[in-house]
C-alpha cells in the first residue's frame, strides 16, 4: 500500500477537528497506519516558530510568509518526509495551501509569491487528497468566540477571512481531483456524513 498525504484545511470555526475525528476513525476502518500532524508547528523548531506566529504582537506580512515556510521545511523534512518513507500515510491539520489562502489572499501577497516557496519548499511532497471546511466567515468566527482568548491571526477582521475563504476556493478550482468541499455549517452527524462519502469516494485512488 502507497503511503498517502491528507490534508484539512478551512478557515477559523470550520470544524477541523471534527474532521480529524472522522479522517482518522475511517483509517482505522481501512486499517491504514497513520500520523498525525498539523502546520504551522508538528516538529520541534516549527512548533517554535508557531508561537512567533500566533502570538507575536506584530508581524509584516512577508515575514509572516517567510516563517511559516521556515516552519513547513522542518515539518517536511523531519516529519513527513520520513513517515511517508517508512509507508506511513500522513494526515495534516493544514500544509502549504493555508499559505495559498492565508498570506496569499489574506495577506494580499498573491498566489504567485507563494507558489515559487510551494515549488522550492514543498515541491512534490503534494496532498493526495485534501478536505476543505468550507464555511461562512462569520459563523466560523462565531465558533471560536466561544474558546476563549483569540491568538494574532484569529483577531483579524471579518475581511481578512473572507479573503481567505476565497483564496481556498481558488485553490480547490485549481486542483479539483485532488479537492474534496464539505460543508461545515451543517450539523456534527451531517458533516461526518459527508466526509464520509468523501473519503469513499477517492478510496480507490488512495488505496
Amino acid at each position: 500500500m502507497k503511503s498517502r498525504l491528507i490534508t484539512l484545511e478551512g478557515s477559523e470555526g470550520a470544524g477541523k477537528t471534527t474532521a480529524l475525528n472522522t479522517l482518522c476513525q475511517t483509517l482505522d476502518e481501512w486499517n491504514v497506519e497513520y500520523i498525525v500532524t498539523r502546520e504551522p508547528g508538528g516538529e520541534e523548531n516549527a512548533e517554535k516558530i508557531r508561537d512567533i506566529l500566533l502570538h507575536s504582537e506584530h508581524l509584516h506580512p512577508k515575514t509572516e510568509l517567510l516563517l511559516m515556510f521556515a516552519s513547513r521545511n522542518e515539518h517536511i523534512e523531519n516529519v513527513i518526509k520520513p513517515a511517508l518513507k517508512r509507508g506511513q500515510w500522513v494526515v495534516s491539520d493544514r500544509y502549504v495551501d493555508a499559505s495559498y489562502a492565508y498570506q496569499g489572499e489574506g495577506r494580499k501577497l498573491g498566489f504567485e509569491v507563494v507558489k515559487w516557496f510551494d515549488d522550492f519548499i514543498v515541491g512534490d511532497i503534494q496532498p493526495d487528497l485534501t478536505l476543505l471546511m468550507d464555511i461562512d466567515p462569520e459563523i466560523g468566527l462565531k465558533r471560536i468566540k466561544s474558546r476563549g482568548q483569540a491568538d494574532r491571526i484569529e483577531q483579524e477582521g471579518i475581511e481578512f477571512f473572507h479573503r481567505i475563504a476565497e483564496g481556498y476556493r481558488k485553490k480547490a478550482k485549481i486542483h479539483p481531483q485532488r479537492y474534496a468541499i464539505i460543508d461545515s455549517a451543517k450539523s456534527i452527524p451531517e458533516v461526518k456524513t459527508l466526509i464520509q462519502k468523501a473519503l469513499n469516494k477517492h478510496k480507490r485512488h488512495l488505496l
